[in-house]
């Protein structure tokens, strides 16, 4: 990456957990909570880092994922607050890593900005000089971290800060395909060792294949890969199978999430067996 793009931005005071795609952030703590002993608020956190519940983003982004292509200077998203309370708004760019050092060449703005109820925030990512490989597409993340405001009446309440990551491809102008068009080219074998089978997809395209369905066929029976792993450009990714074997008359069945959070139609072929 070029030495000119700046450090990716991470909302100093917060560390996070993931959870189901989204990142939960320990908050703000409200005074009161503060004033008490370092180990009660120590063990108070470690009772709460148990039982907080799964919770959902109460801001919405108008897109699934980005694509930025390389020819244009910029690209936006539109984040929208349907809720009824105000949130501070972060935004950045970063690796496929979460690293908080390493230079990208994106810079979105705003990158922090209020939120009110019912209202839209148009966030503009602006490319940057770069020398990424113009033969394939490059991986980054775009973040949305909505942190609720605390309230004076609130009393000892913990905040919690999620955060949302969107996939950000950096596509060259010269990648004129499409990639859905390019899917029939992945290339499929089945193969066992040590006891276990192991589906092998080989992505011989310059696009990331991200599967919204994969499985495999065999005898009359189906097995389904769950949250199957992206396929990245001119690489491979195994896939571990529980039931299926290595042998005559396995197929695949896939299809992969388009340019704009679409879904391809199903493809079916016959894999083939390692040797």
């Amino acid at each position: 990456m070029s030495q000119a793009a700046p450090l990716s931005t991470h909302p100093g005071p917060f560390t996070g957990l993931d959870v189901q795609g989204k990142t939960t952030m320990i908050g703000t703590i409200c005074q009161q909570a503060v004033a008490k002993s370092a180990l009660g608020l120590g063990m108070a956190l470690a009772v709460l880092s148990i039982h907080i519940p799964v919770a959902e983003a109460a801001l919405t982004v108008n897109a699934t994922r980005v694509v930025f292509a390389s020819e244009k200077r910029s690209t936006s998203v539109v984040i929208s607050n349907p809720s009824d309370r105000p949130f501070a708004v972060q935004t950045w760019v970063n690796t496929t890593v979460d690293d908080t050092v390493t230079a990208v060449p994106f810079a979105p703005s705003p990158p922090l900005f209020r939120l009110n109820p019912g209202k839209q925030q148009q966030v503009q990512i602006n490319g940057l000089p770069n020398d990424l490989p113009a033969d394939r597409e490059s991986l980054f993340f775009f973040n949305v971290q909505e942190i609720p405001q605390a309230e004076s009446s609130q009393g000892n309440v913990l905040n919690i800060a999620l955060r949302t990551r969107l996939k950000l491809f950096y596509r060259p102008a010269g990648l004129t395909d499409n990639p859905i068009a390019r899917l029939k080219d992945l290339q499929w074998s089945i193969e066992q060792s040590n006891g276990k089978t192991r589906l092998v997809g080989i992505n011989p395209t310059p696009f990331h294949v991200s599967f919204i369905r994969l499985e495999v066929t065999a005898n009359g029976k189906t097995e389904k890969i769950a949250q199957a792993a992206m396929l990245a450009p001119f690489a491979s990714q195994a896939y571990e199978l529980g039931e299926t074997k290595a042998e005559p008359g396995v197929q695949v069945v896939f299809s992969a999430i388009n340019d704009y959070g679409g879904y391809s139609v199903p493809l079916t072929v016959p894999v083939t067996l390692a040797h």
